[in-house]
């Protein structure tokens, strides 16, 4: 078989996860696949999207959970610039984040649990224009809470909850010390929370932000 129809059957991926050992296992065992190749690895959020852009893969495999952009920010990001299709995977699988996954465009959603041959077959599948989400996480979906936050609310959160004070956010937004105050407040309210700490913590664990 010529160079040329080996790349035009070769589904090109990038992978990103910040835990080293497991961005390793995903780059061997996948790389094993006769039809898939690793162009990129990279370890959070924010490279994804620079990898992505730059070498425009077939496939990004994003793990849900990264410093700098989470999978779900990173993949709205990617998908603004690229044409790709986007997997991502989770070890905690938290049914909220199912619905920010689906609004931001993604094809497949997987737990980290899920076997490499059958990783490599959702790849394909997703390749071919399919949307593959597991199961469990689906019917977990389906008996979730609407998310009752404001898009204002989800930033103020998301920020808090990587430990900026109060300022800091409000600078970050280009928001008044005041104003950020008061969606925290509307978000504390509706989350019945003490504290817009552990605001952000429910909103987390409900996959709001």
């Amino acid at each position: 078989m010529s160079e040329s129809a080996i790349d035009a059957t070769t589904l090109r991926l990038l992978i990103a996860d910040d835990e080293e050992l497991i961005r390793g296992a995903l780059v061997a065992l996948l790389g094993l696949e006769p039809d898939l190749r690793v162009i990129a690895d990279v370890s959070d959020g924010g490279s994804a999207v620079d990898a992505a852009i730059d070498l425009r893969p077939d496939i990004v495999l994003l793990d849900l959970e990264m410093p700098v952009l989470d999978g779900v920010d990173a993949a709205t990001r990617i998908l603004r610039e690229v044409d790709t299709r986007i997997v991502l995977v989770t070890r905690h699988a938290r049914p909220g984040t199912l619905k920010r996954a689906l609004a931001a465009g993604i094809a497949g959603f997987v737990p980290k649990s899920t076997p490499a041959a059958e990783l490599a077959q959702i790849i394909r599948a997703v390749a071919r224009g399919e949307r593959y989400i597991d199961r469990a996480l689906a019917a977990a979906a389906l008996t979730e809470d609407d998310n009752p936050l404001t898009a204002r609310e989800r930033d103020v959160l998301r920020l808090t909850r990587e430990g900026l004070p109060t300022k800091a956010v409000a600078k970050k937004l280009h928001l008044a010390h005041g104003t950020v105050r008061n969606h925290t407040s509307a978000a504390m309210l509706k989350l019945h929370a003490d504290s817009r700490v552990q605001a952000a913590t429910i909103a987390w664990d409900n996959g709001w932000i």
